[in-house]
């Protein structure tokens, strides 16, 4: 025979509800040029990281073989 479930407090529904909510984005400003960006990312406009150089942002990119 099946036992019924036993009810939970709201205090308790609510605190594991918590985990569950959206987190605004922490942006931080590019060192180089000063875009947001997110934290501990390449900048995507400039190609800095940390003050050094990472990616070339300028460099144009191959066209696809289509087959």
């Amino acid at each position: 025979m099946p036992v019924a479930r036993q009810r939970h407090t709201k205090a308790r529904r609510d605190r594991a509800r918590v985990f569950l909510k959206l987190k605004a984005k922490s942006l931080i400003k590019c060192t180089n040029c000063g875009a947001e960006i997110l934290a501990h990312k390449v900048c995507a406009k400039c190609g800095y990281y940390k003050g050094k150089k990472v990616v070339d942002t300028m460099k144009k990119k191959k066209p696809r073989k289509q087959s």
